[in-house]
């Protein structure tokens, strides 16, 4: 068997080649980034790359995997956070991810969103996995509204995952906008009509 040393040596090689690439996806793309720069930034032999994944795709979707886990626990940060309402922990989230990408000079957005956008019409399976990716964000936010309509924060009448639906397709586009735009001012004006004219009793 191999040693306990060798084995966190190869998970630690793999998580290199994860983190490189996904901050280098983010700010260029899935099909700009190439996997000799991944090599030259990590230093890892690209026999070590192919030694993991079985090609750019599969890296492309180990990328997903591994991103959407980190930021499941992300979101557990924010929605049992008990100390403040359920309608108070998605504004959080959003005034949170607004600073974020201010401090980023509205630069890189959400990986996943990026690559949706990039990738859905390339690769079915990546597509397949980006759209499960997403509904689990959703479902994640319509459990956060279901609670708050329990709280009488927002009305029983609206559907929940409809209601999270709207909102992720919202949150994702003013993201998009502000990319472009360089400006949070799509993102500001995205939370003052949800959390001031939709999300209210």
């Amino acid at each position: 068997m191999p040693k306990a040393s060798t084995i966190k040596a190869k998970e630690g090689t793999k998580a290199q080649l994860l983190e490189a690439g996904a901050r280098i996806m983010t700010e260029k793309g899935y099909n700009h980034t190439g996997i000799l720069e991944i090599l030259q930034e990590t230093g890892v032999p690209k026999g070590s790359f192919y030694y993991y994944f079985a090609s750019k795709e599969d890296f492309g979707l180990r990328i997903i995997d591994d991103f959407a886990e980190a930021y499941s626990q992300t979101l557990d940060e924010y929605f049992k956070d008990t100390s403040l309402s359920p309608l108070n922990r998605l504004r959080k989230y959003c005034e949170d991810g607004r600073k974020k990408f201010e401090a980023q000079e509205c630069r890189k957005g959400c990986l996943i969103g990026n690559l949706s956008q990039e990738m859905s019409d390339q690769s079915e399976i990546m597509r397949v996995r980006l759209e499960e990716v997403m509904n689990g964000w959703r479902d994640r936010f319509a459990d956060c509204l279901k609670e708050a309509q329990k709280q009488n924060e927002i009305p029983a009448r609206y559907d929940a995952k409809a209601l999270a639906e709207f909102f992720l397709s919202g949150w994702e586009g003013a993201v998009m906008r502000s990319k472009v735009t360089k400006s949070t001012k799509p993102i500001d004006t995205f939370i003052k009509m949800v959390f001031e004219k939709l999300f209210v009793p």
